[in-house]
């Protein structure tokens, strides 16, 4: 049970050494995976679907009316 839990972090420590390419920004690539990563654990911890939450959240940035609200798209504050 454990191991199955941890699987995924030990295996994305290993693919995010060769994250990126060889240009100048090449650590843009894993800061973005990094980004990704820890909203869907966000979405987890606040047991939130994160296929609604982030159909919801791109929906919603086309609107100007959550324009100053981005805060609000979090996960934890997030309600559909």
């Amino acid at each position: 049970m454990i191991e199955n839990t941890i699987r995924p972090i030990a295996l994305g420590r290993k693919n995010y050494l060769f994250a990126g390419s060889h240009a100048a920004a090449r650590h843009a690539g894993a800061e973005r995976a990094a980004m990704i990563y820890s909203l869907l654990g966000s979405c987890q911890l606040n047991r939130v679907n994160p296929s609604h939450w982030l159909g919801d959240v791109l929906f919603k940035l086309n609107d100007s009316l959550y324009e100053s609200k981005f805060s609000d798209l979090l996960p934890n504050r997030w309600k559909l």
